[in-house]
């Protein structure tokens, strides 16, 4: 689950204009003014005044594996704090399970079970043993589901999501860019702009796929651009 934090402007678009505003020497009391401002800058590819929009989340339900993941991408030098495995009780954690394993009964047998004998253990450690509860999280799996709070500018996450939307990204992680990207369409209208328009797999910036093992998309994005060039050929 996604949960935008108040925090995060509803207005990004015209928050950026206000800033451009500043070094064009703009009237940044005018909003509408500011709007326009900051869709010139982003359509034009002056990616910059994005940094000035900051998106506050929650981010709950995911494995601690792809939240791992997620602290590799720190450009624009994002802000996260993770669940405690030190001081929070995972007696009877919550853990993820890929659909390959969901749908082979005899796989989900033998992964819930594995996950039940480690929710056992570290429960164990603790109460007949005497282990401290940081010491017995050492057992805890990748797939154990967690929660963090995250601070990044809208650039970063922009940026991201054109490697993790690809369809060569891990399944959850293109699950979880996908949630972002539904909890901010409806956020707010503008919010629901930038991710139509700027939240896309990598092949849609570039128009072509940069992986060795393409899973064909972007011949549908050469195809809609040939097909414009065409029509503007035939027009002019």
């Amino acid at each position: 689950m996604i949960t935008i934090l108040k925090e995060t402007p509803k207005d990004p678009i015209t928050l950026m204009g206000r800033r451009a505003g500043v070094c064009w020497g703009g009237d940044i009391n005018n909003e509408e003014k500011n709007y326009k401002r900051g869709l010139d800058c982003i359509r034009s590819g002056h990616h910059r005044v994005l940094e000035y929009v900051n998106v506050e989340m929650i981010i709950d339900g995911y494995s601690a594996r792809v939240i791992r993941e997620w602290y590799t991408h720190i450009g624009g030098a994002p802000t996260r704090l993770q669940a405690s495995t030190r001081y929070i009780n995972y007696k009877d954690f919550s853990y993820t399970t890929p659909p390959l394993v969901a749908e082979n009964e005899e796989a989900e047998k033998i992964y819930q079970q594995t996950m039940d004998t480690i929710a056992q253990a570290c429960s164990r450690l603790e109460s007949e043993c005497g282990i401290p509860r940081e010491d017995a999280a050492m057992l805890l799996p990748l797939g154990m589901t967690t929660r963090i709070v995250d601070k990044r500018n809208v650039r970063n996450l922009i940026e991201m999501s054109h490697q993790r939307l690809c369809t060569r990204a891990y399944w959850e992680y293109r699950r979880l860019m996908g949630d972002i990207c539904q909890a901010l369409r409806a956020y707010s209208e503008e919010w629901n702009y930038l991710v139509e328009h700027y939240f896309v797999p990598k092949c849609g910036v570039t128009g072509y796929c940069t992986e060795k093992k393409s899973c064909g998309k972007a011949k549908v994005f050469a195809a809609s651009a040939d097909i414009l060039n065409k029509q503007s050929a035939v027009r002019e």
